[in-house]
């Protein structure tokens, strides 16, 4: 017997329903499903297995096995044909499982009687649930219907495992949702943060997975595909004038939206039974398990598309979306696939932190985080499935880890490590006012980096010395066009008068690489960190150019104004910059309009050829700033958004100190004044080496002057630069560990 006849599937999963709507315990459900879907399908045994944690699965309930088995048997992720349908998302159906791969005898259960097996994973939207297994002694494989048909009661029993059906006392099986999960990820932003989950795409809850009327629900899911498809290309209408990617990926949605055999199978699962909104859920979850598989990255792409598109077909049908009448908690941590800069500027300082299944460390998303000072952590995988609204988190940005729902132990640690950085930062606040000098009296300018208005609040308040870096491409990062000349204006206007006498260096636009602007058509670059980007954007688009220089030198109203231009490569790029910038100036004078009082232009060096540039180069540059963060990644040919390669070499490496001690030569040899600006010159022991090495100023996030101040005025720079060449000398590959020596002497 089977259960692709419709009566018969429809019947069966109208039993189901019932049977979870009677009172009484999880357990009692799960024994009645089991008898249930055993005598339907007229096998002996019917069996669930409902996954523990993320590795193990446990016999939850069976018909026709020992049932002193249940809740004893356990096995791995992937072990016997139970694991094997699991890890693979996948049914297993055959006539002689004893034979099959993998197949591991079980006695406490009684199994060794049954030949046939057939598995079906119990999943749902890519979260793996569990297994639904039927078993019969007679031997033989089971019909492509009797598999399609126990997949939609997996359907339906995934839903009802999401929604808690089967939890209570006894079953040993907590609800979904409920355990405390560690996610390992990636730092974007360091920081530690306690809060509340905030989803940014809610999830769509499936309370009615079973529906009483097909035609009904064809008719609701069929009124709610042609609601879609019209957003869709409304959507293309509007993107006529969107770079090509953008528009790609709409093709890809309107493709997937008018596809016959997707409408199809879904309206086949309603025959058998499920409501419109719970066959969309299994044909995103079939297709998601298919793809995941597939080795070809292009298909495995289109799983982000395919989700998006069922998402915004579920929200269709159950009236769910992002207004779900949910209160944002006053401790939120946002969680979300991926987002962009300007709705997570939307969010501002409110929140806590920032957990993304995607991003990269120099994403849109981490560029905003840094400005915003809010931790985040990147490369959470499957956090979105896993978190709900209201969830309690800790975000570890140092250690790029995620403790959802922790135990109280977990938090209780992580409390007093917030702790003891919020007393350290009470501590630094009380040198504020104090220059960073070292014990010799050897004064360090700790600049801040910035890239937002809400920035420069930071600058009183973090006892910074200046702006090292004002990144100007955040303004056109969050816009959906180009911003006029006189927006500009007005901003860096406002950016000057906020940081008063202090002196602010923007940085000219460096877009390209992974900044590319949401109207800008984007380049399909191999190396894009290497590719068209920063100043040679620049100079290729002067028009873009001019506007923004434009832009500062009225801003200035006759006020100081230092400009720098971002990943020069050789003095070429330099100069013909720099007589941009001095044509625009001599614009204005002509024009009657005030010019800088005192004009700086310098470049960022981010490429080793600019260190061997001839002296004229040095001569003409005002200032250099040392674009670490670039400049490491060339240096080493390790890519910094490679998580494989990007810690695996220390910035302390005497090889690349070598390289930094000998920019700083050239540079005091013409008495060009020179900067190091990244991550490295915010970490207290790398800006205290630097510091010994002559560099004299060093520019980083607000949040980390403090410590980096703390330190210099704790050391003897002259002292530590003996201890440096000393070990260079000795020839060691790294300082790091006499750095390290010399420090726990202080």
């Amino acid at each position: 017997m089977g259960l692709r006849r419709d009566s018969d599937s429809r019947s069966l999963l109208r039993r189901l329903r019932d049977t979870l709507a009677t009172p009484g315990g999880g357990q009692d459900r799960l024994d009645k499903i089991t008898h249930l879907i055993a005598d339907s399908m007229g096998t002996q045994v019917c069996s669930i297995y409902l996954f523990r944690d993320r590795e193990t699965l446990e016999l939850c309930a069976t018909e026709g096995l020992n049932p002193e088995s249940v809740h004893q048997t356990r096995m791995r992720l992937g072990e016997g044909l139970v694991g094997r349908v699991a890890r693979a998302g996948a049914p297993v159906n055959t006539g002689n499982a004893p034979a099959e791969p993998g197949f591991r005898y079980m006695p406490e259960t009684g199994e060794e009687i049954y030949s046939s097996f057939l598995g079906v994973p119990i999943q749902r939207v890519g979260e793996k649930l569990g297994v639904l297994v039927v078993q019969s002694r007679e031997a033989r494989e089971f019909s492509d219907d009797e598999v399609y048909g126990l997949e939609v009661v997996a359907m339906v029993l995934a839903e009802m495992t999401e929604l808690g059906a089967f939890t209570g006392e006894g079953n040993g099986i907590g609800a979904t949702h409920r355990f405390p999960v560690l996610f390992r990820g990636a730092t974007g932003q360091e920081g530690a943060a306690e809060g509340h989950v905030w989803l940014h795409e809610p999830r769509v809850v499936v309370t009615n997975p079973v529906g009483d009327d097909p035609e009904t629900e064809t008719r609701r899911l069929e009124e709610a595909v042609v609601q879609l498809q019209a957003q869709i290309d409304e959507m293309l209408e509007t993107a006529a004038t969107a770079d090509k990617e953008q528009r790609q990926v709409l093709e890809t949605y309107k493709m997937f939206a008018h596809s016959r055999g997707w409408l199809r199978r879904m309206q086949e699962d309603i025959g058998l039974g499920l409501s419109a909104e719970a066959a969309v859920e299994k044909e995103q979850s079939t297709a998601r398990a298919r793809l995941e598989q597939s080795p070809d990255p292009y298909l495995r792409e289109r799983l982000n598309d395919l989700d998006d598109l069922s998402n915004r077909l579920l929200r269709l049908l159950t009236g769910q979306g992002k207004d779900t009448g949910a209160e944002l908690p006053p401790d939120p941590v946002l969680v979300a696939r991926n987002i962009g800069p300007a709705e997570l500027l939307e969010y501002g300082r409110a929140l806590k932190g920032v957990v993304l299944e995607e991003g990269s460390v120099g994403s849109h998303a981490a560029i905003v985080a840094r400005a915003l000072s809010i931790p985040l952590v990147i490369h959470a995988s499957r956090i979105t499935a896993e978190a709900l609204n209201g969830d309690p988190i800790l975000v570890d940005g140092d250690q790029g880890i995620v403790h959802l729902r922790p135990e109280d132990t977990v938090a209780a640690a992580f409390r007093d490590k917030i702790a003891m950085q919020a007393e350290a930062q009470k501590r630094y606040a009380d040198l504020r006012e104090l220059p960073a000098e070292d014990r010799s009296g050897r004064v360090i300018r700790l600049m801040m980096n910035a890239g937002l208005m809400a920035d420069l609040p930071s600058l009183t308040g973090s006892g910074a010395d200046g702006v090292g870096l004002f990144r100007t491409e955040l303004q056109f990062l969050i816009r959906s066009r180009v911003p006029r000349r006189a927006e500009l204006a007005a901003l860096y206007k406002r950016v000057m008068d906020a940081a008063g006498e202090k002196r602010v260096q923007f940085r000219t636009l460096d877009i390209g690489s992974d900044k590319v602007l949401p109207y800008m058509k984007p380049q399909d670059e191999p190396n894009p960190a290497m590719g068209w980007r920063a100043i040679r954007v620049g100079l290729d688009k002067p028009g873009v150019l001019r506007m923004q220089l434009q832009a500062l030198v009225r801003a200035a109203e006759g006020r100081p104004l230092s400009v720098m231009f971002p990943f020069i490569a050789t003095p070429e790029e330099f100069y013909t910059a720099r007589e941009s910038l001095l044509h625009e100036v001599e614009r204005e004078a002509s024009m009657g309009r005030p010019v800088p009082a005192d004009l700086k232009i310098g470049a960022m060096l981010e490429t080793p050829s600019l260190a061997f540039a001839p002296d004229s180069f040095f001569e003409t540059c005002d200032f250099i700033s040392i674009g670490g963060n670039d400049l490491k990644q060339f240096f080493f040919a390790a890519d910094r958004e490679n998580e494989r390669v990007r810690r695996r070499y220390d910035t302390l490496d005497t090889s690349f100190l070598t390289f930094i001690e000998k920019i700083v030569a050239r540079c005091a040899a013409h008495d060009t004044q020179l900067s190091f600006c990244g991550e490295d010159a915010g970490r207290p022991v790398e800006a205290l080496t630097f510091a010994a090495l002559g560099l004299k100023t060093l520019s980083m996030r607000p949040a980390s002057i403090g410590p980096v101040k703390h330190l210099i005025r704790r050391a003897n720079l002259a002292e530590l630069r003996e201890v440096i060449l000393a070990e260079r000398s000795a020839g060691a590959q790294s300082v790091r560990p006499a750095v390290m020596h010399y420090l726990a002497g202080l």
